[in-house]
C-alpha cells in the first residue's frame, strides 16, 4: 500500500513521462488476471532466515560473502523459494499464460528453473545487473589504458556472455574495433596484487565493494574474464577465495553480515515513510536495469541485445540442456531470442556442472518435497566438503530448523 501511495505520487508529476497507475492488491489472482508483463521481485522469507544461511555456516568454519546464490545459505534459500515459485508459475498458467515473466529475485537460476518445470510453455527470463558492472570496470581500464579523455559508456562494451548467473564469463569483449582482451591482459599484470578501484579502499569500508583482484585471478585461471562481482563469484570456489577471514581481506572483498541488511531495511522503511508523508521527494534518476527497454523491445518498440537467464537450448554446449545458463538474448516483438554463447574451457564447465546439478537437486527437493535430496545437494556444496560429514549433517538440520516455518511442506 505504501508503493501504491508513492507509485501515484510520482505519477502526478508533471515531469514524469509514464503516466502509471498503481494499485496495491490482496490476491494472486487480482494482480495476474489479464497480465501482459509479470515481474517477480521477493525475499523469500525474511531476514531472520537469511540470516540462518549466512551465518549458521560460520561456526564450522565456512564464510559466505553473500549467501543468496550458491553455498549452503544459498540452497536452503532455494528450498523455501521452491514452493512459492511453484504458486506463481501455477497462478501464471491460470490467470495470464501469455504474460512475459521478468525474475529478479536470487537464487537465479533455482527460481526460474521451478517456473519452467512447473510451466514448460512460460515465458520467463531472469535479469542480472552484475554484468553491467563488469562492462563499467572494462570501460574504465579501457580508457586508462589508452588515455582516453572522455568518458565510455559500459554500453559500449561489447561482450559475449556465458556463464550461469553470478558466475557469468566473457570469451569475447572490444570497444569499436578494439580487442579487450589484451588491455585486461597487461592491465591485471602491472595490478594483479593491487587491484582495481575507482575510490581507493572503499572495499574496506563499503560491503558491496571489492578490487576485482578474484576477477584478476580469475582470468589469469581460465583465461576468460569473469563477470559478476567478487563477492558473488568467490562463492562459486570458496576453496580459494572463502577459505578464513585473512583469504577474504587478501582477496580484498567483503563479506555482507545480515545485521547490516536489517538496520539498512529499517532506514529505508523511514525513507518510504517520508516520500509519502512529503518530507521527500523521490529522486528521478536511471535505475541502470534494462526493464524497461526489454518490455518496449518485446511490444515492438525497438530490438535490444542484453544478457538474460534462460534455459539451456544449446546457447552453451557444454553444459546441460534445459540448466538455467546466462547469455545475451535478442529482444524483438514478443520473442526473446537466446544467442549461442560457444563453448566454455572445460575446467571452468566441470565447476559450473557441480552448482548445475546442485541447483537441480534443490529445485527437485522442493517439488518433490523430499528433503533426502535437498541433503545430497547440501553435502555436494564445495562448501560443505571441506568439513566432516557429522559436522556437514548437523548444519544441515541446524539450517532447515532455522527456517522451518517456510519448510512445513518438507515435513508433510
Amino acid at each position: 500500500k505504501d508503493n501504491e501511495i508513492i507509485g501515484n505520487k510520482l505519477s502526478s508529476k508533471p515531469d514524469v513521462i509514464g503516466k502509471w497507475e498503481y494499485i496495491a492488491v490482496k490476491t494472486l489472482e487480482e494482480a495476474l488476471r489479464g497480465a501482459d508483463f509479470v515481474v517477480i521481485s521477493i525475499l523469500p522469507g525474511t531476514f531472520d532466515e537469511m540470516y540462518s544461511d549466512v551465518h549458521a555456516p560460520e561456526k564450522y568454519g565456512i564464510l559466505q560473502s553473500v549467501g543468496d546464490t550458491t553455498g549452503p545459505g544459498g540452497l536452503i534459500r532455494g528450498l523455501r523459494t521452491v514452493p512459492m515459485y511453484v504458486e506463481f508459475a501455477e497462478a501464471i498458467k491460470r490467470f495470464c499464460p501469455e504474460a512475459w515473466v521478468i525474475n529478479y529475485t536470487n537464487p537465479m537460476a533455482i527460481c526460474l528453473k521451478t517456473l519452467y518445470e512447473v510451466f514448460p510453455e512460460i515465458k520467463a527470463f531472469g535479469c542480472c545487473h552484475e554484468v553491467f558492472g563488469t562492462q563499467k570496470m572494462l570501460a574504465d581500464i579501457v580508457k586508462l589504458s589508452l588515455n582516453i579523455d572522455e568518458e565510455i559508456n559500459r554500453r559500449e562494451i561489447k561482450v559475449n556472455v556465458l556463464g550461469i548467473n553470478h558466475f557469468t564469463w566473457f570469451d569475447k569483449a572490444s570497444y569499436k574495433d578494439i580487442d579487450i582482451f589484451p588491455i585486461y591482459q597487461n592491465f591485471i599484470e602491472k595490478n594483479y596484487e593491487i587491484g582495481f578501484e575507482r575510490t581507493k579502499d572503499l572495499w574496506k569500508t563499503d560491503y558491496f565493494a571489492s578490487a576485482n583482484r578474484v576477477k584478476f585471478d580469475l582470468f589469469l585461471r581460465f583465461g576468460l574474464i569473469a563477470a559478476a562481482g567478487d563477492r558473488h563469484l568467490a562463492e562459486f570456489m570458496p576453496y580459494v577465495y572463502l577459505f578464513n577471514r585473512s583469504t577474504v581481506e587478501e582477496w580484498k572483498f567483503n563479506l555482507t553480515p545480515v545485521e547490516w541488511r536489517i538496520k539498512h531495511r529499517k532506514e529505508l522503511i523511514e525513507l518510504s515513510k517520508q516520500y509519502i508523508n512529503g518530507e521527500k521527494e523521490v529522486p528521478l534518476i536511471p535505475s541502470g536495469e534494462e526493464g524497461v527497454l526489454q518490455m518496449k523491445a518485446l511490444l515492438g518498440k525497438g530490438t535490444l541485445v542484453t544478457n538474460v537467464n534462460l534455459p539451456n537450448r544449446g546457447q552453451i554446449e557444454n553444459l546441460p540442456y534445459g540448466a538455467i545458463v546466462e547469455t545475451n538474448a535478442v529482444f524483438e516483438y514478443n520473442q526473446v531470442k537466446p544467442i549461442v554463447a560457444g563453448k566454455l574451457p572445460s575446467d571452468l564447465a566441470s565447476i559450473m556442472t557441480k552448482h548445475v546439478s546442485n541447483q537441480e537437486l534443490i529445485v527437485k527437493a522442493g517439488i518433490q518435497a523430499d528433503i533426502n535430496l535437498a541433503k545430497r545437494a547440501f553435502l555436494n556444496d564445495p562448501a560443505v566438503e571441506r568439513i566432516k560429514w557429522k559436522e556437514a549433517n548437523e548444519l544441515f538440520g541446524e539450517m532447515i530448523k532455522n527456517t522451518k516455518n517456510y519448510l512445513q511442506y518438507l515435513f508433510k
